[in-house]
């Protein structure tokens, strides 16, 4: 009950901000301590908070590298960017997450041009009513929002890592999940089943992957301080924002109107994406996941190790099994 007055109240957090804070504000102060020359890749870049999310980065001076599917929108969103900031770097490279393929050729496309890598926000994601499959035959939305992260983040870990030995700044990696994880009971997180849509249901699906991406960011965040790399890893709730993945069914239409009285703005919902990824505060913090720039409790089944360990197991698996590498 506190924690939804104080969202509705916009009441400040111990970071200073709070559900009203915007990308803007919550960076204002962030460029003095920034080195020069960081490079963000956003993926999910094109629309909603990632393009707000993208436009603040390159506002604060980082070059801002957009994973997009469609290439079009990206050229709008660059256009646009450098329309307020005539400076910013803003460079577009095509990807689905939910083929496999693309993913390690947009990998691929990005190590080639041989820039650092200081921060990777797995941004982009989906909501779909019907079951749907990837190329790969994998249910569509955990496909995507989850396991073309997964991959993406894998093959471009140890470049963070060299990049994060060479400058002050640490590397930092930032999930996007939702609040909507919490629906997911441990008997309803099945690997195979998800894998496999049974008993589809759109909204359950959704909250699986965003489950999946909390558990993703956890031990991979173990796993980086294992090897005592300089870089940090967290997963983020934006709020309920007034996006294209709400209007498609997570909110009927029946309540919509009431419900958007209590949305957030595009500009306040990737405020937390744009605060963990630049501010001093949140240095050194991983393995975390925050809600309205301040770090909050996730689920029980979210916080389990062996279950974050299991469900990297399994993913390292599929990937290995499905791609036919040694390792990735």
């Amino acid at each position: 009950m506190k924690a939804t007055l104080r969202y509705l109240a916009g009441i400040a957090g111990p970071s200073g901000f709070g559900s009203n804070s915007t990308a803007e504000h919550v960076t204002q102060n962030c460029s003095q301590f920034l080195p020069s020359n960081l490079t963000a890749l956003i993926t999910g870049g094109t629309s909603g908070i990632g393009a707000e999310t993208a436009r603040v980065l390159a506002k604060r001076g980082v070059r801002v590298v957009i994973g997009a599917r469609d290439l079009r929108k990206g050229r709008e969103v660059r256009e646009n960017i450098q329309k307020e900031s005539p400076n910013a770097e803003v460079i577009l490279l095509e990807i689905d997450l939910s083929s496999f393929c693309s993913v390690q050729r947009f990998c691929s496309e990005f190590l080639t041009l041989n820039l650092p890598l200081n921060i990777l926000i797995n941004n982009a994601g989906i909501f779909s009513q019907d079951l749907e499959f990837s190329e790969e035959k994998i249910e569509m939305t955990f496909a995507t929002n989850y396991l073309g992260h997964f991959l993406l983040t894998e093959i471009l870990l140890d470049k963070m890592i060299e990049t994060a030995e060479k400058i002050s700044f640490e590397g930092r990696i930032i999930n996007v999940s939702s609040v909507i994880h919490s629906w997911v009971k441990r008997n309803g997180f099945c690997f195979t089943h998800i894998l496999n849509g049974k008993n589809y249901n759109g909204t359950r699906a959704y909250a699986q992957s965003k489950l999946a991406n909390i558990l993703h960011a956890k031990e991979i965040a173990r796993q980086l301080k294992a090897r005592n790399a300089r870089v940090t890893m967290n997963a983020v709730h934006p709020g309920i924002v007034k996006t294209r993945i709400i209007n498609k069914g997570l909110i009927t239409d029946s309540l919509f109107f009431i419900a958007s009285k209590l949305l957030k703005s595009t500009s306040q919902g990737a405020s937390t994406t744009c605060y963990v990824a630049l501010s001093p505060k949140t240095e050194g913090m991983s393995g975390k996941y925050f809600t309205d720039c301040n770090e909050t409790k996730c689920s029980g089944l979210a916080n389990d190790e062996l279950e974050a360990q299991k469900l990297w197991n399994n993913t390292h698996a599929l990937l290995q099994k499905r791609l036919h590498v040694a390792a990735i």
